[in-house]
């Protein structure tokens, strides 16, 4: 059975998320690459993957599976340095993250200078 169908909800606990976390949608592509928001990301060397009960996952054994997330990345290196899998009750609290607007910048063709 995929590890993801093994995991139970949440055991009724509240986990403190950094405040710097932030909400996405990630797929595990290997052991060191993973699409977060639709957007390919390095992971760092060491970095953990919670399951709902908070318990770590290896990464080996949810290749190709997506999950909503709270997430932090390494300042210096923008590396995925932790991510969270959110029970359902966790994914409707609200956080920043891929709903959220990062920029309003455009640039080619579509800008407009004056």
């Amino acid at each position: 059975m995929p590890a993801a169908a093994q995991m139970q909800p949440g055991l009724g606990m509240n986990r403190p998320f950094p405040e710097s976390a932030q909400r996405g949608t990630l797929t595990l592509s290997t052991t060191s690459d993973a699409v977060l928001n639709g957007k390919s990301i390095r992971m760092a060397p060491g970095m953990r993957l919670f399951s709902p009960q908070n318990t770590l996952i290896m990464a080996h054994s949810v290749l190709g599976q997506t999950f909503k997330v709270n997430y932090v990345l390494e300042n210096s290196t923008g590396m995925l340095h932790a991510a969270w899998i959110l029970t359902e009750r966790e994914a409707a609290q609200p956080r920043k993250g891929s709903d959220a607007i990062t920029n309003n910048i455009t640039t080619g063709s579509g800008a407009v200078l004056k």
